[in-house]
């Protein structure tokens, strides 16, 4: 090969991978055009996350609110599959690894996607909110949606608590950093109408929910509706650690999801069996 074409060889292998996010060789890593040396122990672990994601350093209160939002779904139980998962495939004798990954791959759709659906809404009605008002962006939003589905609005209702306890607390919180102008607060204005609007829809308080209160910080501080998934990931993957870790320091093994003297039911062919 000649010279020319090894240097367009080289220029090809140049562009295979061409990102934005990171500039490395040797002695050198730069994030986003910062040298690292320079962002570590000067900058939070939120305030890294928006970096790498959004392209520039956060304001210290910007990374507070992602931190406050990260931190709030860390962790529902054993009860959560998610959870589960974690700790049964701990007991199959796999590294925390391959528990955590486990564990992450079942965080779809409708165990853990559910922040993405919430801002999805949320972000659609507040389209509507200039020209119509909060109150009829709401009531025309919600009439399209009861029009096509029965199912649950995104956001709201939670099978355990009657009351999200993280809900409440994370729009207080938001309403803190509106005041101060970190955020806009437009979003936390349209949840609390939502469910006021579907409680009197539906006759009852079906309350903002975990996935509803923290699309409302991610949407708040400006984070695509798509990343909400993921950082739903990066918050429950510090759960899923420490049950996986808390598990693999126990005894047992092969521990499936009921108690051995448990067994499910079964619903075949009794005729099979004569």
């Amino acid at each position: 090969m000649n010279k020319q074409g090894m240097e367009q060889g080289r220029q090809r292998a140049e562009d295979w991978w061409r990102t934005d996010i990171i500039d490395m060789r040797p002695g050198v890593i730069r994030l986003r055009g910062h040298e690292i040396q320079d962002l570590i122990g000067n900058i939070s672990f939120p305030a890294m996350i928006w970096l790498m994601l959004r392209g520039e350093l956060p304001t210290e209160d910007q990374a507070g609110l992602l931190g406050v939002a990260l931190s709030a779904a860390v962790d529902h139980g054993p009860q959560a599959p998610s959870i589960a998962i974690a700790r049964m495939a701990a007991t199959c004798g796999v590294g925390i690894n391959n528990a955590m990954a486990s564990a992450i791959n079942v965080l779809g759709d409708v165990h853990g996607g559910a922040g993405e659906q919430a801002l999805v809404f949320l972000q659609e009605i507040a389209v509507g909110v200039d020209a119509k008002g909060l109150p009829q962006a709401v009531s025309d939003r919600l009439d399209r949606f009861f029009e096509g589905s029965n199912g649950y609005v995104p956001g709201l209702g939670h099978r355990f608590h009657p009351v999200d306890p993280r809900a409440p607390r994370l729009l207080d919180i938001t309403r803190t950093y509106a005041e101060n102008g970190t955020v806009a607060g437009k979003l936390v204005n349209i949840a609390v109408e939502l469910e006021r609007q579907v409680a009197l829809r539906k006759g009852k308080l079906i309350p903002l929910n975990i996935d509803g209160a923290t699309a409302v910080v991610y949407g708040e501080l400006g984070f695509p509706a798509p990343l909400t998934r993921g950082l739903f990931v990066l918050s429950r993957s510090v759960g899923i650690l420490a049950h996986a870790w808390e598990q693999s320091q126990k005894p047992e093994r092969n521990k499936g999801p009921l108690p051995r003297e448990w067994l499910w039911r079964y619903s075949g062919d009794e005729a099979a069996l004569e």
